[in-house]
């Protein structure tokens, strides 16, 4: 991902209670990761080593963006 895709990615809230076991297109490290983690901003999220950029775009649409 680009630097000006990142940062507007900053602004883009994930749910305090998100449910990332419901997304079963996403790798299963990275919903483990992200569920232990659980970033409060997409950004945050695609820093997360074995998050992958496949995984945040997965993410995106789950989420209607």
């Amino acid at each position: 991902m680009n630097a000006d895709k990142l940062s507007r990615l900053e602004y883009v809230k994930i749910p305090a209670n998100f449910d990332y076991s419901q997304i079963k297109s996403m790798s299963l490290e990275a919903r483990e990761k992200l569920k232990k983690v659980q970033p409060a901003t997409v950004s945050q999220a695609s820093r997360i080593s074995g998050v992958s950029p496949n995984d945040i775009s997965v993410l995106l649409v789950y989420m209607g963006r």
